[in-house]
C-alpha cells in the first residue's frame, strides 16, 4: 500500500485547507486512516482517524469543531478538511494506514504504512 498525502500550502489564519491521502496497490477490506501532525521543534500526535465505513473520532481537542474527516471510497481517498486554522495548526501533516486490528488508535506504532507528509504552514 502507498498512500499520497497532498493538499497542504500556505494560509492566513481563519483560511481553510483541505488534505487528501490517497492510497494505491493493494487495500484491504478493513482498515483504518489516521491523521497526524509534527511541528517544529515538536513530537508527532495524532489528530485523528477514521475507518472504511466513514466512522472517524478526533483525539486532539483543539481540532474538534474545525477538522473534519471523509472517505471517498471510489478513489481510496481520505480526507482531512481544516477550517479555522490557526497558527499554532502550522505543521507537516502525515496519514497512515493502520491494516491490523479492529479498531482506530493514536499511536503512531500502530500504523503500517505512511504518506509523505505535506507541509501546512498558517500565517497570523
Amino acid at each position: 500500500v502507498q498512500l499520497q498525502a497532498s493538499g497542504g500550502g500556505l494560509v492566513q489564519a481563519g483560511g481553510s485547507l483541505r488534505l487528501s491521502c490517497a492510497a494505491s496497490g493493494r487495500t484491504f477490506g478493513r482498515w483504518f486512516t489516521g491523521w497526524f501532525r509534527q511541528a517544529p521543534g515538536k513530537e508527532r500526535e495524532g489528530l485523528g482517524c477514521i475507518n472504511n465505513s466513514d466512522g472517524a473520532e478526533f483525539y486532539l481537542d483543539s481540532v474538534k469543531g474545525r477538522f473534519t474527516m471523509s472517505v471517498e471510497h471510489a478513489k481510496n481517498t481520505v480526507y482531512l478538511q481544516m477550517n479555522g486554522l490557526k497558527p499554532e495548526d502550522t505543521a507537516v501533516y502525515y496519514c497512515a494506514a493502520k491494516i491490523i486490528g479492529l479498531s482506530c488508535s493514536r499511536y503512531e506504532f500502530e500504523y503500517d504504512f505512511w504518506g509523505q507528509g505535506t507541509q501546512v504552514t498558517v500565517s497570523s
